[in-house]
């Protein structure tokens, strides 16, 4: 598949703490407050929002960037955009490029909303008709038909995030670039947007899209690249990238080695691995089927009559399942501990488990297994991240019309949604 966006060793650097142009009579008041300090050259800070990207993101595909606020997200998308103009580096765009990164981007204010539509369409290389064909199916995504013809310098910002959207959307770019604008939106509003950007994609135009909301993202997009102190530092497929940087997210960015653990000689975990399904990470569960876990036990001598304990933690460290057995008798060497589950129907995300050895209440050894599990399966859940649950249940839903008993019996005609 052909490469549409292509960039190298980007970088862009900034400068802050540089002050306005004060004026001749400020500038005389401050040399005759202090002569000496009116002749220093104001500090001046720099510092590097992208340092040294390199990014690839091919024809058709639907790419995510995720990080802290001030990684340089935003900074990427402008220099795509040719709003910026990197330091170093380059980048080269094959197509009509729609961009929405901030509120007011692109859109001349004294026009009015119909004018800035042909005005975007034109500048995306548009013909006259085909915007005109198009035109009522914008405003009425945007639900301004009464202020269509309204200068947009009066439009709330939340009408000129709709119209903005819907112009960038149907007005068929190539490829499509959005920042975290739809945030601006209400609930309905962004429902409509994510349905959007779905249809985009699966019409085969490139999307990059940055948002904080972690599930709009595993459903939307193909790959995920996060970006860390104007760096990359994780690319690769979204469940893996996304459930990556929770973890990190959730501890801090603090726990970086193995908690420290009781010296003993009577046993100890030594890993840990998903045994099936098997999806090529040991330690990431990509379906919802059946699985099979098992931790590995170096064991110099043999144990009898142990008490065996196992948890599992989210990355908010609730508890998700317990369980015990006592009774458990170990040989010498290595022993596999094996759990097997119908099912772990949890939402995407980092998880940690827990395993224990205890004889006569004594610690032999407690293990909080690394790496973490991330589950990386689809997500089942709400769009947003605010009604998402603990589980992540499959469920099918049916809408039934009952119809009128006949003979004494009732019928049901039944649609699957």
């Amino acid at each position: 598949m052909n490469s549409v966006i292509h960039a190298e060793h980007l970088s862009k650097l900034y400068r802050r703490g540089l002050n306005a142009d004060p004026g001749l009579r400020h500038a005389l008041e401050k040399f005759l407050r202090s002569p000496l300090e009116s002749l220093r050259r104001p500090k001046q800070e720099t510092f590097w929002a992208l340092k040294d990207v390199s990014l690839d993101v091919r024809e058709g595909e639907v790419l995510g960037l995720i990080g802290r606020n001030g990684a340089g997200k935003t900074t990427l998308l402008k220099i795509l955009s040719r709003i910026t103009k990197p330091t170093t580096g380059f980048a080269e765009i094959h197509g009509r490029v729609g961009s929405l990164l901030e509120v007011g981007t692109g859109f001349h204010p004294e026009l009015t909303g119909r004018e800035n539509t042909f005005l975007s369409g034109a500048i995306l290389g548009m013909s006259k008709r085909d915007i005109t064909r198009k035109f009522d199916e914008i405003v009425a995504f945007a639900e301004l038909e009464k202020f269509i013809d309204t200068p947009v310098k009066h439009y709330s910002s939340g009408m000129y995030v709709r119209l903005a959207f819907a112009v960038a959307a149907h007005l068929e770019p190539e490829i499509l670039l959005v920042d975290e604008v739809l945030a601006v939106g209400d609930i309905n509003f962004q429902k409509k947007c994510l349905g959007k950007m779905g249809d985009v994609a699966r019409a085969g135009r490139t999307v990059v899209l940055v948002s904080h909301q972690l599930n709009q993202i595993r459903r939307l997009c193909h790959r995920v690249v996060w970006v860390d102190d104007g760096q990359i530092r994780q690319d690769g497929p979204a469940g893996d990238v996304v459930s990556a940087y929770e973890s990190v997210m959730a501890r801090g960015d603090s726990d970086t080695g193995e908690r420290a653990r009781t010296v003993n000689t009577g046993a100890r975990f030594v890993k840990w691995a998903i045994v099936s399904p098997d999806g090529g990470d040991p330690h990431t569960l990509t379906s919802l089927g059946a699985v099979t876990v098992s931790f590995t036990l170096d064991v110099p001598q043999p144990l009898r009559n142990i008490h065996h304990g196992i948890a599992l933690f989210n990355h908010d460290r609730q508890l998700m399942w317990g369980w015990a057995t006592d009774g458990v008798n170990f040989h010498q060497g290595e022993n596999s501990l094996t759990f097997t589950f119908p099912m772990l129907p949890l939402r995407p995300g980092p998880y940690s488990w827990l395993v224990s050895l205890y004889q006569d209440s004594k610690e032999i050894d407690v293990w909080e297994c690394l790496p973490e599990m991330h589950v990386a399966t689809a997500a089942l859940q709400h769009q947003y991240d605010s009604w998402n649950g603990i589980l992540n249940i499959p469920v099918d839903f049916n809408v039934s019309r009952q119809l009128a008993p006949s003979s004494g019996n009732s019928t049901a005609e039944s649609k699957s949604q």
